[in-house]
């Protein structure tokens, strides 16, 4: 795959991350989830500082990888994206009982545990359908 490919692919990646962080207060309201995907990744790693910034950045680059690994295994399209996106998200949903316990505003009752909470669940399926559904428009399936 060329690096022109990877890059676009990357800022694709990017662009879905900002439309899911974009989306999500809608989500939440369907779903009546209560955690962000930005306060989740800041609140873990600067809970006290400049968390938004930090989770923000971070939820960007993190969607960036995603979409220069799904172009370099040939996926695209947004039926792909979507599946792509809920492959990860099954896969890494168990790491929310980890959340449970470190993350602050689990801790301190401001949000369920993640872990065991079907409304943060769907809000994490319809993130990553989003999310999934971005990438894959911006990654079309090659004529």
């Amino acid at each position: 795959m060329s690096i022109g490919r990877t890059l676009r692919a990357a800022v694709a990646g990017a662009v879905a991350a900002g439309a899911w962080a974009a989306v999500e207060p809608a989500i939440q309201r369907a779903t009546g989830g209560r955690h962000t995907q930005v306060r989740l990744i800041g609140g873990v790693i600067t809970p006290d500082g400049p968390w938004q910034e930090v989770g923000l950045a971070i939820h960007l680059g993190n969607g960036a990888a995603f979409g220069a690994a799904f172009a370099w295994l040939g996926l695209a399209g947004v039926g792909q994206g979507i599946l792509a996106a809920e492959a990860e998200n099954t896969l890494l949903w168990p790491l929310c009982s980890v959340i449970d316990r470190i993350h602050p505003d689990v801790r301190s009752g401001v949000w369920p545990p993640l872990a065991h909470s079907r409304a943060e669940l769907a809000q994490e399926v319809l993130g990553h359908a989003a999310f999934g559904a971005v990438l894959g428009a911006l990654i079309p399936r090659s004529r």
